[in-house]
């Protein structure tokens, strides 16, 4: 019998026991007038002892497998490593008179290699190109994110100390830490994958890690509109905006795909520029070839040596770039962020958490005040509305689907109020089977900067905007 097989047999309620352990007396049925029927716990007694889970024989195996490793391996020779591993699994699971099928025996022997020289339970899931995010709330609770949904899946871990050996085995090529001195940590996979963990004493629930997964190919303008994230012709605009070097907000909740939508733009900027992406973690995947990739450090374990993102687009002023593009403002560096597009950087990019685009206009005014410099609120305002042309509003709605719901221009200031105008909306038709229906349309309305695509010589089809011109 199998090793599964016989797991399912020793668990309670599967069905009738097995046979008997040699040496153990076993009762025998009476007839009529007989000694009485054994109790229920005299019946227990006599039956075969419960067998080892899978995952008990794997944890034990995995670790005689670890014991006979060459500990001089260079864990980096991927290829070696998996020869020696498979090599000593195959001589331990011979010693130890296991009955496996093939198919356990391939699986138990690519759980103990992810151990080894992968993320353990989390390989699976990372390989598995239809999740986008990977969340483990503690040991025993993984769920994944699969076309805009959560799902909770029946992968766990030992125990917390096992979470948090994978922990350590994401931020220790990057040189971070986490302890309970520093409890949070943002890194990154070799994929670019970003990760957040927090440990106890901040999450009472255990070791808590996020991945936000992103492709080994980034998504490209076609896969975006077979998605219904946007239309061609809503590219086709701003694949103008960015030839034109306007500067250009990305704004969005948490997961609606402000990166991604940011990726895609970057990919419209001309090959022969000079771009600097300045990031909390490196996720940006830009193809062009002169990209200088700056990312910001925490503080070490005496609490210095930190470099935050606002000090990096600072001296990225210093490198001569064409564009800066900031993964993402959240505090002071929206200032610096404002003042280099006033100052000759066009054609800059980021994003940002917000709502609506008015609301990414709100956001940026309070950032700017964050920056602990006291401007008067039309000063900011000025700032914003000179430097800011274009929000591009990115949701994820309630089906799932995640869709730029408006593309709209900032035209300037009217009196203390920043003037803006959708030139692309998402308008909601109603919901059919769960799924949101409606379309993406123009709204009719001629953006100022059109003319400044003539003047680059960058002509948009006839009726792009819902007429000709």
């Amino acid at each position: 019998m199998s090793l599964l097989k016989r797991i399912e047999s020793a668990r309670p309620g599967a069905g009738p026991a097995g046979p008997s352990t040699p040496g153990l007396p076993v009762a025998q049925p009476t007839g009529a007038g007989g000694t009485p029927p054994p109790t229920s716990q005299q019946r227990l007694m006599t039956q075969a002892p419960v067998r080892e889970s899978f995952r008990d024989v794997k944890f034990r195996i995995q670790s005689r497998v670890i014991q006979d490793l060459d500990p001089k391996l260079d864990l980096s020779n991927q290829v070696e490593v998996r020869r020696q591993i498979e090599e000593i699994f195959g001589k331990v699971i011979d010693e130890e008179g296991l009955a496996l099928t093939r198919a356990e025996r391939v699986r138990m022997l690519e759980q103990i290699t992810d151990e080894i020289i992968g993320l353990g339970p989390l390989e699976p899931l990372l390989r598995d190109e239809s999740i986008s995010e990977v969340m483990v709330n503690g040991p025993r609770q993984v769920y994944i994110e699969r076309s805009g949904k959560l799902e909770l899946t029946n992968v766990v871990f030992q125990n917390d100390d096992h979470v948090m050996r994978i922990i350590d085995r994401i931020i220790a090529p990057i040189g971070r830490r986490v302890d309970e001195s520093s409890p949070m940590v943002d890194a990154r996979l070799t994929d670019g994958s970003r990760v957040n963990a927090i440990i106890p004493p901040l999450s009472l629930v255990g070791p808590v890690i996020t991945i936000r997964k992103f492709s080994a190919s980034p998504f490209t303008v076609d896969d975006l509109v077979r998605f219904g994230t946007a239309t061609a012709d809503m590219f086709d605009f701003m694949r103008a905006c960015v030839e034109a070097r306007l500067n250009i907000f990305v704004s969005g909740g948490t997961g609606s795909g402000k990166t991604t939508t940011l990726n895609v733009l970057s990919s419209f900027i001309p090959n022969d520029e000079r771009i600097v992406t300045i990031e909390d973690a490196a996720e940006l995947q830009l193809r062009q070839e002169h990209v200088v990739t700056l990312e910001s450090r925490p503080p070490n374990i005496e609490g210095k040596g930190a470099v935050p993102i606002r000090e990096l687009v600072r001296n990225s002023l210093r490198m001569r770039p064409d564009r800066i593009i900031v993964g993402e403002c959240r505090s002071g560096e929206a200032l610096d962020m404002l003042q280099a597009m006033n100052t000759g950087h066009d054609g800059s990019m980021s994003t940002g958490h917000a709502n609506s685009p008015r609301d990414m206009l709100s956001r940026l005014e309070t950032m700017v005040l964050m920056a602990g410099i006291d401007l008067p609120v039309r000063a900011i305002r000025e700032q914003i509305a000179s430097a800011v042309d274009l929000i591009v509003q990115q949701s994820r709605l309630k089906d799932g689907t995640r869709k730029i719901t408006n593309i709209t221009e900032v035209q300037g200031m009217e009196g203390d109020v920043i003037v803006m105008q959708d030139v692309f909306v998402f308008e909601q038709t109603g919901i059919l089977d769960g799924k949101i229906q409606g379309r993406l349309k123009a709204t009719g309305i001629r953006p100022k900067f059109v003319e400044k695509f003539e003047v680059m010589g960058i002509h948009l089809p006839p009726g792009l905007f819902g007429f000709s011109y």
